[in-house]
């Protein structure tokens, strides 16, 4: 079964928001084994300096690269990556699969996005969209994308 880790910067702090992840976990099993790792944002002053949040993203980097599983497929969920109908993303996730990938890592990143440094180690920058949405909205909706993506690639119906 196709593995796939969703590594995250911060935490869900709304119920709500805990309740969609759950939905879409429970979804999501009978299609892959799903893991949610979530890391703690970086702490940053009021109004921070460049030097200072790209400190923050190098330390957060480094412990969202001591999650990826060595040889995984990993994507990058930023804004300026390629976007994708649901479509493409089921036969992308197929062509994976059939080139004997078995385990997938996507990235989302805090309020100030990902470095440079993680999204040049991804084979795919993934963008939802030109827009920019929290990251707890962000989280549901890639886990929607996933079960839609699975569900397309296995023939079903809920994409209808």
């Amino acid at each position: 079964m196709l593995g796939v880790r969703l590594i995250c910067v911060g935490k869900l702090g709304e119920k709500f928001w805990a309740q969609a992840v759950k939905e879409y976990e429970k979804r999501l099993g009978a299609y892959c084994k799903l893991e949610i790792i979530e890391l703690p944002e970086q702490r940053l002053p009021q109004t921070p300096s460049e030097g200072e949040i790209a400190q923050a993203l190098d330390r957060e980097a480094a412990l969202i690269e001591s999650r990826i599983w060595p040889g995984a497929a990993v994507i990058a969920m930023c804004v300026e990556g390629k976007p994708m109908s649901s479509e493409q993303l089921a036969d992308y996730f197929s062509r994976l699969t059939v080139s004997g990938t078995s385990k997938i890592c996507l990235l989302i990143g805090g309020s100030c996005g990902l470095s440079e440094r993680v999204k040049q180690r991804a084979a795919l920058r993934l963008s939802m969209s030109p827009m920019t949405f929290p990251h707890h909205l962000a989280r549901v909706m890639v886990l929607e994308q996933i079960y839609r993506a699975l569900n397309i690639a296995a023939g079903g119906k809920y994409h209808k």
